[in-house]
């Protein structure tokens, strides 16, 4: 059973007062290396946020997926709004439910909704839901684990792309992956005027660049030695 949260007015100081979601942890596939399963060193699993996620997980915060949608279709023309905080897309673990996808597509219509996934998207049908998404209007950003993994979630050609970053890297760094391509650091990572808010580079579906995360959060020693694989 998949759970769903949302909060109207973040209190996370990277995000900024934006509405955002928490999806229940089974929704996270298990090809993520970043997973507890894993090698772990996900984020979302130390502080406040691993609370959260937890009671959310549990069934013990949330609400019905329809008043999820319902609750979107409310926001304003044209607001900045993340999905999942933690979590990922609708589908249990590896897979990806499709039609709940399009139900977050039609009800984001006029909104600008993002997120990102670690869904591995071995179906056609998956990756053509995705960028069929990137093409309407709900940003849904591929993870990459690695600089190469970036390369290789790049010329899929079916959204835009984030990658973990080993926690040495900081500030404005021009970094490039195995194939030349231009690494952005999120600047939300070490400017204190800059949030997800006031920024919305992950919500452009679009953009060209690649933007990276330097691993940080209880797990980054292990995010970042998975990161910097193909540092």
């Amino acid at each position: 059973m998949q759970n769903i949260h949302l909060t109207l007015v973040s209190s996370n100081a990277k995000t900024g007062p934006i509405p955002v979601s928490t999806s229940s942890a089974n929704t996270c596939p298990k090809a993520c290396p970043f997973n507890s399963a894993n090698a772990g060193g996900c984020y979302a699993n130390g502080g406040p946020l691993a609370i959260h996620w937890r009671k959310v997980t549990q069934g013990l915060s949330g609400m019905a997926w329809d008043s999820f949608l319902k609750a979107i279709r409310k926001f304003p023309n044209g607001q900045l709004w993340r999905m999942n905080q933690a979590g990922d897309l609708p589908g249990n673990e590896d897979s990806l439910d499709i039609q709940a996808l399009g139900d977050i597509v039609s009800a984001n219509r006029g909104r600008n909704g993002f997120t990102y996934t670690h869904k591995p998207l071995h179906k056609e049908s998956e990756r053509q839901a995705v960028k069929q998404a990137n093409a309407n209007g709900f940003t849904v950003n591929l993870s990459g684990n690695d600089l190469g993994h970036a390369d290789s979630l790049y010329d899929m050609s079916i959204g835009p792309v984030v990658v973990v970053l080993p926690d040495s890297v900081s500030g404005p760094t021009d970094i490039t992956t195995p194939m030349g391509r231009p690494v952005k650091v999120c600047p939300a990572t070490y400017r204190d005027d800059v949030t997800c808010a006031s920024c919305g580079i992950c919500a452009v579906a679009t953009r060209k660049a690649i933007i990276g995360f330097p691993a940080h959060g209880n797990g980054k020693r292990k995010a970042s030695s998975i990161a910097a694989s193909m540092a």
